[in-house]
């Protein structure tokens, strides 16, 4: 007599926990240990792979449906919204707020948290929930291909994390052997224009500058993301200006229109990078940089 109904989002809660419990017992690895250090140097010990999974940041959520775990992943951060199936995700903050008591409810058994993208006060409660955090900080292409070969063991797809940092490498190796040889061009990384904002050498972006032959105007700047004024940045004279956005959007050119003298400025070589590509540490970095080398390409 009685009818058992459930929500539609229960259900695909119910459907995501079956495919990842299924996974576990096909790879017959339920009870098999794992052990990793993340990029803060902690060990992250576990007594199987997690099947409950949290991710705090847009770029860890596409490692982890790239090395084909998505089914384990429970919850994630605002703009995890690659691939389509993390958009049905539920939200559990941003780099502004995280609420703890979400993820408390999901019930979650990991947590993967970008270091840099969520500070100390709101990491901080979430070790306190006695659930394992795994810090993840990509500033090189070879912390990308570590990255997805860590997650991947620590989350029971070690197989496929492999196989995606040797793809990652490749198409790197790739690009490099194309353009880093090439005549130097000088480059304007633009991340924001009020005030004015560019990146270090540190920056995983600097790297794919250097690969198609750039020059960071100010790669040797002691900040991550330093503000520099726009005399400074007129002084150096950069051949291009590229920044991230939507492949639709119009550059954000700032003052720059009133310093018609530099190259850049003269050319009008300003360069719209996929933001979604070039901007998150995900497997699909080395696309974005291939659109930004074939910018600077232009302008050489």
């Amino acid at each position: 007599a009685g009818v058992l109904r459930v929500r539609a989002e229960d259900g695909r809660g119910v459907m995501r926990q079956f495919a990842a419990l299924l996974f576990l017992l096909a790879a017959g690895v339920q009870a098999q240990p794992i052990s990793v250090v993340d990029d803060s140097g902690h060990t992250i010990s576990l007594p199987r792979p997690p099947q409950r999974v949290i991710t705090l940041g847009p770029h860890l959520t596409e490692q982890v449906f790239a090395i084909g775990a998505g089914a384990q992943v429970v919850g994630v951060s605002r703009y995890s919204d690659f691939p389509a199936e993390a958009k049905q995700l539920p939200i559990v903050g941003d780099a502004v707020a995280v609420h703890h008591e979400t993820i408390a409810k999901l019930k979650p058994d990991l947590i993967l948290v970008w270091r840099t993208g969520f500070p100390d006060r709101a990491r901080a409660p979430l070790q306190a929930m006695g659930v394992p955090v795994f810090d993840s900080e990509i500033r090189s292409v070879a912390d990308l291909a570590r990255s997805l070969r860590t997650i991947g063991q620590l989350l029971g797809h070690a197989e496929a994390g492999e196989a995606q940092a040797k793809q990652v490498e490749q198409q790197w190796t790739k690009l490099q052997a194309e353009y880093a040889a090439r005549k130097p061009v000088r480059v304007f990384y633009q991340l924001w224009h009020q005030p004015l904002m560019t990146i270090n050498r540190e920056h995983l972006i600097h790297q794919a500058i250097t690969a198609c032959g750039g020059t960071n105007i100010f790669g040797e700047l002691p900040t991550f993301t330093p503000t520099v004024s726009w005399e400074a940045a007129v002084q150096r004279n950069p051949q291009v200006i590229a920044m991230a956005g939507a492949p639709s959007d119009h550059p954000e050119q700032g003052q720059w229109p009133r310093f018609p003298g530099v190259d850049a400025v003269k050319h009008q070589r300003f360069a719209m990078i996929d933001g979604d590509l070039i901007g998150r540490m995900g497997p699909r970095f080395v696309q974005g940089a291939r659109q930004l080398c074939e910018a600077i390409d232009k302008a050489r």
